[in-house]
């Protein structure tokens, strides 16, 4: 791919200026346009050979309707990496995302799916968001109600104010004076610690423990195992209809296929993954995502986190004409203030 290096200063300035007006228009971009808006004192001659040589180069196409050119996904890369000139997020919206973002009484899922729908509304594109793992936050309470056939109701209740039942099965029933002692033991000695760390300790104590504490540490992991197992993860999205008034996307079969993998996640929920799994901005144009559903659509994420670590990431799909230069940074400062109120909450506790 040509790095903006191998442009010459009249070249890069004619192409920044051609995707400027494209993604404010939606329009192919004549030469007679390009001279106007340029600022460059040069013959239309001449921008039509440099032109032809952004075309060859793959930076730009021709549609077959218009004698205008358009930026291909290739020449949005370039632009994006290169080229553009970010703009800070407007005092009035940052002032609505640090209202609407507080820590609050609330669960860190209803947090995320908050900063999902702000970021919808702002950009008027989908918006997207990971769930953190639960395992990812504290532990505050545990408690084990015994059921019929050796099932057990497990009441698990997080740091960030998540509350989640689940139905066990053990290999052999465990009677209520049992379940009490295990939930004491682990109430009193790993609140405050993550379900992977609790089951690390506890297999640990397992193996030392002495013969009167194995019965009751035997049943505390059994219990922990079976409690702890990871869940499915998720991620939440915000206003899919907002791209159905994007002519690029409003291609029935196109949307149909956009629309199912919203409904499905897999898809979403692996490129976003990907996402979370590194700080900062992350953004896909096109087939750059490596999903089919995704091909004419711009992914923009960055990831956010507490405490030092990673938990998700937030972001927006939308049409390849995006405003970049706006929405990255609308995009970069809904994760930077979901940070701090998870950061907030945390503290908090």
């Amino acid at each position: 791919m040509p790095h903006h290096h191998d442009l010459d200063i009249r070249a890069r300035r004619l192409l920044r200026t051609l995707i400027a007006q494209y993604l404010a228009d939606g329009e192919p971009v004549g030469s007679r346009t390009l001279s106007r808006s340029s600022g460059l004192d040069v013959s239309p001659a001449t921008i039509r050979n440099i032109m032809a040589d952004l075309e060859e180069a793959g930076l730009v196409a021709s549609p077959h309707t218009s004698a205008g050119r358009i930026p291909t996904p290739r020449g949005l890369r370039l632009f994006v990496d290169s080229l553009i000139e970010l703009q800070p997020v407007p005092r009035d919206e940052m002032v609505r995302l640090q209202r609407e973002l507080p820590p609050g009484p609330t669960t860190v899922r209803d947090l995320v799916g908050n900063a999902s729908v702000l970021l919808s509304a702002m950009t008027h594109f989908a918006g997207v968001v990971t769930v953190p793992r639960q395992t990812d936050f504290p532990l505050r309470h545990i408690d084990f109600v015994p059921l019929p056939d050796a099932r057990v109701l497990v009441i698990l209740v997080f740091s960030d104010n998540q509350v989640q039942n689940r139905v066990i099965q053990l290999v052999k029933p465990l009677d209520g004076r049992e379940l009490e002692q295990a939930a004491n033991y682990i109430n009193e000695h790993f609140v405050g610690l993550r379900v992977d760390d609790i089951r690390a300790h506890l297999l640990r104590e397992l193996r030392e423990a002495s013969s009167e504490l194995h019965q009751l540490l035997s049943s505390a992991v059994e219990l922990a195992a079976a409690s702890f197992a990871p869940q499915g993860e998720d991620v939440l999205v915000s206003g899919q209809t907002n791209l159905m008034a994007y002519s690029e996307l409003a291609d029935l079969d196109r949307l149909r296929e956009l629309f199912e993998a919203f409904q499905q996640k897999n898809e979403l929920l692996q490129l976003m993954e990907v996402c979370a799994k590194a700080p900062g901005v992350r953004l896909f144009i096109g087939e750059e995502s490596g999903f089919a559903a995704l091909d004419g659509c711009s992914v923009v994420t960055a990831s956010y986190g507490a405490q030092g670590r990673l938990l998700g990431a937030v972001g927006v799909i939308g049409p390849t004409r995006m405003a970049y230069q706006r929405v990255i940074p609308v995009v970069q400062a809904t994760a930077g203030l979901l940070s701090e109120a998870l950061n907030r909450a945390a503290t908090a506790l």
